[in-house]
């Protein structure tokens, strides 16, 4: 039995590794393969899975982001993630208030 932090901790675990492979834009079947695990223990991997041995998400991390580890994913370092991250960001442009217009009046 898992406590719910370490519950928790898988599940972030696996949306980190899932939000890498979509930074890196490898299909969930070809990470896998690269792996050598199925698709639907990638599948389970991804969603934090805590019966899954440590050795079946090292593999698939690192058929995902060759030389990365899992302090990389963790702390979310990764150039692809940066990115990832920068395009998920909204961009959106609120209106001035009436006393920002009169500081930017020059």
């Amino acid at each position: 039995m898992l406590s719910p932090l370490q519950q928790e901790e898988c599940a972030r675990l696996g949306l980190l590794v899932a939000r890498l492979r979509l930074a890196r834009q490898v299909k969930q079947s070809d990470a896998a393969l690269r792996a050598g695990l199925s698709r639907n223990t990638a599948y389970r991997l991804e969603k934090g899975d805590p019966g899954l041995a440590m050795g079946q998400v090292l593999r698939y991390l690192e058929a995902i982001s060759p030389g990365s580890t899992l302090l990389d994913v963790l702390s979310e370092t990764d150039p692809a993630l940066l990115a990832l991250a920068a395009r998920e960001k909204t961009q959106r442009v609120r209106d001035l208030s009436a006393a920002e217009r009169e500081a930017l009046d020059f």
